[in-house]
Order: structure tokens, then sequence, then C-alpha cells
């Protein structure tokens, strides 16, 4: 072969390599935000001062009920509460002197050890929708969850460059019997990622499985030695503790996994309709329900949990989205900080039925707030509709893609010499354009946030492809990101191992749906 056809072969494999490599499959992770920004503060001394006193006195003289002929009454008692049948009157400071021993951050592990994150500190993780017994999408409409579609969210998750976290029930498989389904969710979670993942609380025996296959997937002795799962427990506000979910916390608590923590609370029905009210009756459950994971097990890594929103007063729906919310979720923030612990609130929250203007404005209130107010761990990043009914395909990828902007706001400024652009203004000068100059050639590929759902084109451009919507937009990106999906390794005799311990479990027993 000729130098020149030995060049031109050159030339061409180099093309080839760049043409694959611009077509090939990739999928690309962000780590955890660590924020570079301040939080916001909305409470004054004053204001936190009289909430925490307030806090400490429901909790002294109203008091909260812990389940009836429970362990935790026992436990109250010897911890020196008084115990009056189920209602449970703390000592004023008693509950924030147990909550010292919680840690203020921990390391929740994944499978994969480069997906692991630190929950705590100037961090924020974020994870997918939770619960919704429906899903939506524009192909099926609404519909009844199935096992399926649990797996496909499961895959965008997995696919999702800006979620840190695969989350628990991302929605409910209907399909699949109640006293089993929690079994394929944590198998799909455990197959089809290797980002952290939460644990089943709707039994103590289900938060049992969790940590047992949980062992099977990281080891047991490395299971006894370190977190692998966040669990929520929820409180059924206002200030009662029930045996399904303290039950779930003594086996997560006992077995050193983390839980949140977390009152659910929609302003005027379940707690006051003023901010300063719900953030004390908030700071009193917490308070409640931290101390007592410290009764069980001191040093057991908790996270202070704020879910609320408001009530239509007209329609008793709720809403999302308000400047009230913001309000006690920016508070909740400022109390949680004074205990020392990790904060888990705000989301993707919305009350439309569609993705539209409507889950945008409200998805982008909530979102920026919970960024703003010093969260930790945010639930319900992506995915969210109709109140929480609904977990919908085209908004999670909307709301995944939009969760970048997060990531590139928490970086704050970058006043390094790159970042101050001095260069770059010297060699432009005046009336001159910075589109050709060196500074801009080094750094367009990453001097801007990019879409990877939005339309930005020419009109012309937009006409002639169809005129897409957003949610168009996003639903041939939810198709093409399962179409491109790639299972991550996982050693056979692993998922072997959770297989049978599945399919075991499932023979155990008949299948219940009630």
């Amino acid at each position: 072969m000729s130098d020149e056809g030995e060049r031109r072969s050159r030339r061409g494999g180099g093309g080839a390599a760049r043409r694959a490599e611009r077509t090939a499959t990739r999928t690309e992770f962000s780590r955890f935000i660590s924020r570079n920004i301040p939080n916001l503060e909305i409470l004054n001394a004053e204001a936190i001062e009289i909430i925490e006193a307030n806090a400490d006195t429901v909790l002294q003289e109203i008091g909260v009920n812990f389940p009836e002929q429970s362990e935790a009454l026992a436990r109250w008692k010897a911890a020196g509460a008084d115990v009056q049948g189920e209602r449970v009157r703390i000592p004023r400071g008693l509950a924030r002197q147990l909550c010292a021993t919680a840690p203020g951050s921990f390391t929740q592990h994944a499978r994969n050890p480069e997906r692991n994150v630190d929950i705590g500190g100037r961090n924020l993780v974020l994870a997918p929708v939770y619960g919704p017994p429906f899903v939506r999408d524009q192909a099926g409409g609404r519909r009844y969850a199935t096992i399926a579609d649990f797996r496909n969210f499961v895959k965008l998750g997995q696919m999702s460059k800006w979620l840190h976290h695969s989350g628990g029930t991302v929605c409910e498989p209907t399909d699949v019997a109640v006293n089993k389904r929690h079994l394929d969710m944590l198998h799909a979670h455990m197959t089809l990622s290797d980002k952290p993942f939460m644990g089943s609380v709707t039994l103590p025996e289900r938060a049992a499985d969790s940590v047992e296959m949980s062992r099977l997937l990281f080891g047991s002795d490395f299971v006894d030695q370190n977190t692998v799962m966040t669990s929520l427990i929820n409180i059924n506000s206002p200030l009662t503790f029930d045996s399904v979910m303290m039950g779930a916390l003594e086996v997560y608590a006992k077995a050193n996994q983390a839980s949140i923590i977390s009152p659910f609370i929609v302003g005027g029905a379940m707690a006051p309709v003023t901010v300063a009210g719900t953030l004390t009756q908030v700071l009193a459950e917490v308070l409640a329900g931290v101390a007592y994971s410290q009764l069980v097990r001191p040093g057991a890594p908790v996270i202070f949990g704020a879910f609320v929103t408001s009530i239509d007063m007209n329609s008793g729906a709720p809403t999302f989205g308000t400047p009230e919310a913001a309000q006690i979720t920016l508070g909740a923030g400022q109390l949680a900080r004074r205990l020392g612990l990790p904060y888990r609130s705000a989301g993707a929250f919305c009350g439309s039925k569609l993705p539209d203007a409507q889950a945008a404005y409200e998805t982008a209130n909530t979102l920026n707030i919970g960024l703003l107010a010093g969260v930790n761990f945010m639930l319900h990043a992506c995915g969210w509709l109709e109140g929480g009914l609904v977990s919908s395909y085209e908004k999670y990828v909307m709301d995944a893609d939009q969760l970048g902007i997060l990531h590139r706001l928490a970086a704050g400024v970058d006043m390094s010499e790159n970042g101050q652009g001095m260069g770059a203004i010297r060699e432009v000068g005046p009336s001159g354009h910075y589109l050709g100059c060196d500074h801009t050639q080094a750094n367009y590929k990453d001097a801007f946030w990019r879409t990877g759902v939005l339309d930005y084109k020419p009109f012309e451009t937009w006409e002639e492809e169809g005129a897409r919507d957003t949610a168009t937009l996003a639903a041939a990106k939810v198709e093409r990101m399962l179409g491109e999906y790639q299972a991550p390794d996982l050693d056979a005799g692993v998922a072997e191992a959770l297989t049978d311990y599945v399919a075991r479990k499932k023979a155990a027993e008949p299948d219940a749906f009630m």
C-alpha cells in the first residue's frame, strides 16, 4: 500500500471510530450534588426558638400515640416518658437528647461503588417518584400500574444521568399479589439497576425480607457493617405512629439501615393552616420518631423528613408548588440542621393530570425550593403526576432532564482564572464577538447546561419535524432509552440466589390481593 493509501486508510478508520462513538449507546452518570451555594433561611433566631419551644410543649403536654401493646411503649417508659395507654408524653428536652446519637451524615452503598451516595452535610441525593398506583403514557393513557411498568421505571432510572438513586415503589404493581409484590420490586431494583435503592415498609416482615435480600446482594458481613438501604417511614399525622410503620422502623434500625422519619401532612387537614403551626407539629413528630429509632439502636441512621402540602379549601384536594409549602420546606430545613440531621423534602410535585404547563410550574417551584432549602435526600424528584396518584413516563424523563439544572445551580459561580474569562475579553476587545475566540473554543462543550428533551430548534425545523410538543418529545426519549437499556453486570451466583429467594418466599403462601 502506498503512503497516500495508508494515510487514507488511517483517516477512514479514525472516521469510522468517531462515527461508532457518536452512535454507540452511552449511559452517563453524575455524582450526587455537593452544594457550593448558601441555603436560604426563612426563619430568624426568635422564630426558631418559638417553634422549638412549642414542639417541646406538644411532646410534653399533648403527647404522641404509639401502638398499644407494643415494644415502643415499654422502651419509652424505660427512657423516662409518661406512658398512659397508647399516649406517650415526652419530658421537655428528652427527645432532643435521644436524637443526639443519630449520625449527621452517612453513606448509602450501591452494588456499584461508583454509585454510592453520601446523605447529609452539603449534599443532595435525587430519587424518583414513590408510591403511585397508576401510570400514564401517551400511548396507553392512565391505567393501573403493572410489574412491567415498574421494571421500565427502574430501567429509566438506571439510564438517567442526573438521578442518583433507584428509589423504592416507583409505581405500585397491581398485577402482583399484595403480599408478594415487594419481592418483585426489590428484585427489579437489585438486578436492573446498580444505583442505591429503598426497602419495603408495608409490613415489618417485608422490611425483614428487604434486609435478607440485601444480604444476598452485598454479603451478610457488609450489610451488618454498612448502610445499603434508605426507606420511608411515614408518620400518621397528627401525632400518631402506627404499628406497620413502627414495625418497619424497628427492623431497619436494628439492622443499621436508614429510615426517613417523615410526617405526611396536608396543611389544614392533618396540621394547622399556618406555617408556624405546621412546622411545630412537623418538628414534634420528627423528634419523637427519630428519638424512638435511637431507643431501638443508638447510632442508627435516620433522616428528618418533611412532606408537606396545603389544601384547596374549596375542593379539599391537595395543592402543590404553593408559597406556603415553600416556606415550610425552607423552615423545616433550618430545624433539621439545628438537630444535626440529614433532611428529606421537596420533589417534582404537581397536582396536574397531565405533563402540562401546570405540572411544569408547580414542579419547578418545588424542585428549586428543595435545592435552596438544603434538602439532602429528595424523593419524588421525577415522574410525579396528579398529586402522587400517577407515575408518568413522559414526566419522568422531563423531570430527570431538569434535574441537571439543579446540578449546575448548586455548583455556584466558577471564579477560577478560566471562569473569570479575562483572556477572552482581552482577545475580543471592543466590537468583536466571542464565538471563535480561544476561550470559547476551549469551553463550549461544557459552558452551558444542555437539555436532553426540550426543543430549541428554529421554527421552520421544528415544524418540518412534526411540530412536536414537549410531551411528544419526552415519549420519544422514553422509547429510545428503554430500547438502549443494558442491564448492569451482576455476579451469576448472586443473581441466582436472589431469584431463588423470591421464588421460595412466593411459594410459601397463597396470593393475597387485599
